[in-house]
């Protein structure tokens, strides 16, 4: 993510509260208190990372709190010091109300220690209870098994529940004052092209930046754009872009001159949608100063279809290197770009890379392949994984080039953050991925699509946020594998669609109820014709995030005592955790 979106990163404020009467017992509580605010502070900057890469930044108030003049100040603190996450910490009892963090416009989080010695069970009930009755939710921590009063350990399942609301809080402060730019319209009547903004301003705290698809004609024709860099970029490209068979009936298929220029157009475009993104000091070098400063965009998507791709080369190379964890410059932060400026697809692509730092595999969900019916055309049984069906995760050839799995974690396939990227690896991943001319029946101006065959073996998470009138957004997940299946199966099934376009096969866990019960009713529950695929099972940050948002879970395979959401949810009832949640979430409201 550009320097010149991120500004200054939101940090994790430290609240240590503590007994505020003196003459003996806040005393011997000072250094206690204190302690455990900088081992939480120290634990949280070892083990999450900014999305350049950098450790994340905790501030801690600057004494003890004790009371409301003191919690003042530490508030003040925290907004010079652009604190977005509050975490309160304590060993004991103390004045819930008096103690508490009232900025409501932030994530909140409690960690009560478990003593015998010293309530920090009776004060970490207390001010939840606050919170709940105030309308400010908040998470509370608090460990299974007693600790002794000296003990400076942080428990297993007190971390993971740092971790889980530290990381998720940060995403949606990573994300509020950004901008979703939208590089065309509606693509194709695809109901997530069409922007609204009541979710980014409401949910998310984001503005909405709009240029039309015109821009790019323009910046190309009047060379906005650096040239060095370009001339760099191009010849990268032809260095390391394989191109692959064309797939075109003999008249559709275009010469080597064309095809040249196509190369050459598709690189200015991607140059232009990043600098359209984020910005880029050297056009006002270049005497383009109004457009040197980008639109804030933390992420975008780009029309294309149809009013673009009927005249000029499509943009599955753009979109395929932008959200790519390299390019010409090296190893970078994807930019985050939907297809068909589908932005609902586009948002949980942000939120899939800010909890982990990965690329996204942006993809349809396009068709569910059931053992019988795979049988049926191959002559392969299924099993492992697969052996209750597959879905087919195909689009128009542009996803991130990651998304190939040639990156590995222990010897075995993976997505990784891009500073743990090897130049090894970034070419594995090119050298396993074709560009190959783009159907021209599809794509009348041409292109180039990216084409792979993603490895199998890899834990994904499958994401979608939809709109539903009257309800508002709703979040729904698929944790589950990618798949390997023999060449000529993947080759049998693969041509029955389009064959230049990358493929991801894969198998969700089951957990035999719901819309779980077996891999049909997976895709026939599934909310659009796209979803965003992110390395790793992050179900449960996903729920932890969407309920810090006030979106609704409406469908997840994640074991129930990972969720982890504020605890004024269980007040809305523990038999039926998904009204709980969707009766928490209409009765808070969007966060912003």
């Amino acid at each position: 993510m550009s320097a010149t979106v991120t500004q200054q990163y939101p940090r994790i404020g430290i609240r240590p509260t503590i007994d505020g009467r003196r003459r003996g017992v806040r005393e011997s509580l000072e250094e206690q208190t204190m302690g455990m605010a900088r081992r939480t502070a120290a634990f949280l900057q070892e083990h999450l990372r900014y999305p350049d890469g950098s450790p994340v930044q905790c501030v801690i108030a600057d004494t003890t709190i004790g009371g409301v003049a003191e919690a003042s100040a530490a508030a003040s603190k925290f907004k010079r010091e652009n604190v977005g996450v509050s975490i309160t910490v304590t060993p004991c009892w103390c004045y819930g109300s008096e103690t508490m963090d009232m900025d409501a416009s932030i994530p909140h989080a409690v960690w009560g220690f478990n003593g015998t010695e010293r309530p920090g069970a009776v004060y970490l009930a207390a001010v939840l209870s606050a919170y709940a009755q105030k309308g400010i939710p908040a998470f509370g921590i608090y460990g299974e098994d007693v600790q002794e009063s000296g003990s400076e350990e942080i428990p297993a399942d007190v971390q993971t529940k740092l971790l889980r609301f530290a990381r998720s809080a940060l995403a949606a402060a990573l994300i509020r004052g950004k901008a979703y730019l939208s590089m065309g319209s509606v693509s194709m009547g695809i109901a997530g092209s069409i922007i609204d903004e009541n979710l980014f301003q409401h949910y998310l705290g984001m503005r909405n930046e709009y240029v039309d698809m015109s821009e790019f004609v323009r910046r190309v024709e009047e060379n906005i754009y650096d040239p060095d860099e370009y001339a760099k970029a191009l010849s990268w490209t032809r260095a390391n872009c394989k191109l692959g068979a064309n797939n075109n009936p003999e008249h559709l298929v275009i010469g080597e001159e064309e095809q040249n220029r196509q190369w050459e157009f598709v690189v200015k475009m991607t140059l232009i949608a990043r600098d359209l993104m984020v910005g880029n000091p050297r056009l006002a070098e270049l005497g383009f100063e109004e457009e040197a400063g980008g639109h804030y965009a933390i992420a975008g998507g780009f029309q294309g279809q149809r009013h673009w791709t009927d005249h000029f080369p499509n943009a599955d190379f753009m979109e395929t290197i932008l959200n790519s964890s390299f390019d010409w410059n090296g190893r970078r932060a994807p930019y985050i770009v939907a297809t068909e400026n589908d932005s609902l697809n586009g948002v949980v692509m942000l939120f899939n890379h800010l909890l982990t730092g990965t690329a996204q595999i942006f993809a349809d969900v396009r068709t569910f392949w059931s053992p019988a019916a795979v049988e049926r055309v191959t002559g392969h049984r299924l099993e492992g994984a697969a052996q209750g069906g597959l879905l087919h995760l195909i689009n128009s050839g542009s996803a991130a080039l990651d998304g190939t799995g040639e990156q590995e974690i222990d010897g075995k396939p993976a997505i990784k953050p891009f500073w743990d990227v090897t130049d090894e690896e970034a070419a594995k991943c090119l050298d396993k991925t074709l560009f190959r001319p783009a159907s021209q029946e599809y794509f009348r101006g041409g292109g180039f699509s990216t084409d792979y065959l993603t490895r199998g073996g890899m834990p994904v998470t499958m994401v979608r946020l939809n709109l539903v009138k009257g309800l508002g957004p709703v979040l729904q997940l698929a944790e589950g594998y990618t798949v390997d299946l023999p060449e000529d199966v993947h080759r049998t099934l693969d041509e029955r669609t389009d064959p230049t376009w990358p493929t991801t096969w894969f198998a969700p866990k089951l957990t035999g109820k719901g819309s779980f019960s077996n891999v049909y009713d997976v895709m026939n529950n599934w909310g659009a014709n796209h979803g965003a695929i992110s390395y790793g099972h992050i179900g449960a940050d996903l729920i932890t995030l969407a309920s810090i948002l006030r979106i609704p879970v409406s469908m997840h395979n994640v074991d129930e005592q990972d969720v982890f959401r504020p605890r004024a949810w269980s007040l809305f009832g523990t038999e039926n955790p998904e009204a709980a949640d969707y009766a928490a979430c209409r009765n808070f409201g969007p966060l912003y």
